[in-house]
């Protein structure tokens, strides 16, 4: 089926091209940026710059004659970059070009965030390119958060823009992005006008040895890039800080383990005939909310170094599942609120299986008055795992955790140890944003059932 819908749908684009010459430039169908960034574009026939065939053959090509890793030590002694020469930003012409938007809109006639997420991994790759150069393979790492700020009211153009914030000439660096509604010609965007802010962390390997490499380190020149690199080393260590702090390492801390008992104890007296406490109506368990996919990887949703799948295909299809998953649990339609950090563990090669688990993980209810007082915060965790089309061993690939706001008080308890971990660390995950976003999320809260974004 992904086959022939792909097949379907390169057809209908090339009839679409055929058709419309008269009427729409070809070029109004792509991103298009400003004269002084227009050399880095961003839309798909750049970003996979030589066709599968060619590819494939190269490849067989090469291992007959392989290629040489780097010499050691070849980038111990990288100069330092400016952050301003990986400043990038593009403009998605959604109010102007129909086609385009149609290309973005769902059955309800809102823009898609999985078609924006995918969008925002692959101007994160054209942005840390500018800064590491062709040399090295960059990958995505993981993703630290995204995050609405202000609920979009409206169809409009939309800016990307984004830059290198974090890099101390380790293998790993922090890009930091942003999309708002496209301002005129030369000016700047208004806070007010920003849709999402995420940062993503890239990591560059050796094309051959696939083994990390350094990149070159920022060299700081104002008080504002100061801020941003010092927010990065915050990033930088909070992530070290919470890897110490797995379940996987550690056991529940005293306060979580006391709650996991009350949890338990509350399940046992339901099931107590004698107990005059009854199960509530809107209570679901956690096992009932799972959601599974499973499709083949095809080429042509590789990343430009053509054997391995894209990154922002992988957000786009773990955020329509999350979605479909609160959908199914709530029966109502969910609201995207943030993508909380999470992780690219292993690549996904072209031609392999990739399996998606989506379960609700945790629910809270939004402790306010008047029309929030019905609404429930739904954390959404996506594990993804791959094997070969032989069904050999099974690897995990990442781990997605997306939150969503229902217009429904309905929670979810599990049954298992391991449900209970799975509850106890997106517990955390809730209690980590609260502390980052603050009052800010419940403002945003507000508009986020009315936007045109889903």
């Amino acid at each position: 089926m992904l086959a022939l819908h792909t097949r379907r749908s390169v057809l209908a684009r090339s009839t679409r091209l055929a058709t419309s010459k008269k009427v729409l430039p070809a070029t109004r169908k792509t991103f298009h940026s400003s004269p002084a960034h227009a050399e880095r574009p961003t839309w798909m026939p750049m970003r996979v710059k030589t066709p599968w065939v060619e590819a494939l053959t190269k490849s067989r090509d090469d291992a007959r004659a392989p290629k040489k890793a780097q010499p050691a030590g070849a980038r111990d002694s990288l100069p330092p970059k400016r952050m301003a020469d990986s400043y990038y930003k593009a403009v998605l012409p959604l109010a102007q070009d129909k086609w385009l938007l149609d290309s973005y809109l769902n059955a309800s006639g809102h823009i898609r965030l999985g078609s924006l997420l995918m969008d925002l991994d692959a101007f994160s790759g054209v942005i840390a390119y500018r800064h590491t150069g062709d040399s090295v393979t960059t990958v995505t790492a993981a993703v630290d958060r995204i995050t609405i700020e202000h609920p979009l009211m409206e169809i409009c153009d939309l800016e990307l823009s984004g830059q290198v914030t974090y890099s101390t000439g380790r293998s790993s660096m922090e890009i930091s992005l942003q999309v708002a509604k496209a301002p005129p010609e030369g000016q700047e965007a208004k806070p007010e006008d920003v849709l999402i802010t995420c940062a993503f962390t890239m990591v560059s390997l050796d094309p051959v040895t696939k083994k990390p490499v350094p990149v070159a380190p920022l060299l700081i020149e104002t008080p504002e890039e100061r801020l941003l690199f010092k927010k990065g080393e915050e990033n930088y260590q909070a992530k070290k800080a919470l890897r110490t702090k797995s379940l996987l390492e550690k056991a529940p801390d005293a306060e979580e383990s006391n709650l996991i008992h009350s949890m338990w104890t509350k399940e046992m007296s339901y099931l107590n005939p004698e107990s005059p406490y009854k199960r509530p109506s809107n209570l679901v368990f956690m096992n009932d909310t799972v959601l599974k996919s499973a499709m083949i990887m095809q080429p042509q949703d590789r990343n430009r170094h053509n054997f391995m799948i894209f990154g922002g295909f992988l957000l786009k299809q773990t955020f329509e599942l999350a979605f479909c998953c609160a959908a199914s649990f709530s029966h109502t339609r969910p609201n995207f609120v943030a993508l909380d950090p999470s992780t690219f563990e292993n690549p996904v090669p072209v031609g392999s299986v990739l399996y998606l688990r989506a379960t609700v993980a945790f629910t809270e209810p939004l402790e306010e008055e008047g029309p929030l007082s019905k609404y429930t915060k739904v954390q959404v965790r996506v594990d993804s795992k791959v094997r070969d089309v032989e069904h050999g061993t099974k690897k995990s690939t990442g781990m997605f955790n997306y939150t969503f706001l229902v217009e429904k008080d309905v929670q979810v308890t599990p049954k298992s140890y391991g449900e209970f971990m799975l509850w106890t660390d997106a517990r955390r995950r809730s209690l980590n944003a609260a502390s980052v976003t603050g009052s800010k999320e419940l403002s945003t809260l507000r508009g986020i059932k009315d936007s045109v974004t889903e």
